[in-house]
This record gives C-alpha cells, sequence and structure tokens, in this order.
C-alpha cells in the first residue's frame, strides 16, 4: 500500500463517504482549497495508479469507487505513525495523549476495561 499525500487522502475520505463518485460529486464535496477539475482529476487517476480507487466507465466518464477500506487505511496508517514516532510502542501512544491532556482518566480506564475484557 503507497504512501498517500494529503490531498490524495482528503480525495478519499470523500470518495469513503460517497462510496460511488464522479469527479464533480468529488469537487462538490471540497470545502476549503478546492482544486481545478483537471487537477482533481488527475489526482483521483494517481489513486487509481496507487490501487486505492477503481471506476465505472459511462462514455468518456468514470464514476469512482474505492478498492481500499477505510479500516485497512486506517490500521496500515496507524501502524506506520506507532512505528516512526512512538519507537513501535502503545505505552508511548497513550503517554504521548495523556501528557498532551488529550486523553482522560476516565477514557484510560475504559481503555484498561477494554483491554481486561480480552484477557
Amino acid at each position: 500500500m503507497q504512501k498517500l499525500t494529503n490531498k490524495e487522502e482528503e480525495i478519499m475520505h470523500i470518495l469513503w463517504k460517497l462510496e460511488k463518485a464522479f469527479v464533480k460529486d468529488v469537487l462538490a464535496e471540497i470545502e476549503t482549497d478546492k482544486p481545478h477539475y483537471n487537477t482533481l482529476s488527475t489526482i483521483i487517476r494517481n489513486l487509481e495508479d496507487k490501487g486505492y480507487v477503481g471506476y465505472t466507465a459511462y462514455g468518456k466518464t468514470h464514476q469512482y469507487y474505492p478498492i481500499i477500506k477505510k479500516e485497512d487505511y486506517k490500521k496500515r496508517f496507524m501502524s506506520n505513525a506507532i512505528e516512526h514516532y512512538f519507537n513501535n510502542s502503545y505505552k508511548n501512544v497513550v503517554s504521548f495523549f495523556a501528557k498532551e491532556e488529550k486523553i482522560s482518566v476516565e477514557e484510560l480506564k475504559e481503555i484498561i476495561a477494554l483491554i481486561e475484557k480480552k484477557h
């Protein structure tokens, strides 16, 4: 699975949401920094080349759909982030969010309960 640029990832989130879409449909979903139609079309074709997107042809028009599931991408993205930024340690991930005050004690207790339930 090739790494995506920020713009490609943004487009994938739109395609996951819409499930099937023409370029104009994707363009309508972009709220800020709308690319030109042809630029967006090129980005989507790049996603196709990378194996993330497929299409159904209707004459010269293509309706695009995601081939890679959002859940599969999320797992890969998180695994890479944990490996590269947290020394492959989930403890370091949780510690980071605790230090940044992005996770509460109650949420940590819920996580512990989930872990204990699995054992």
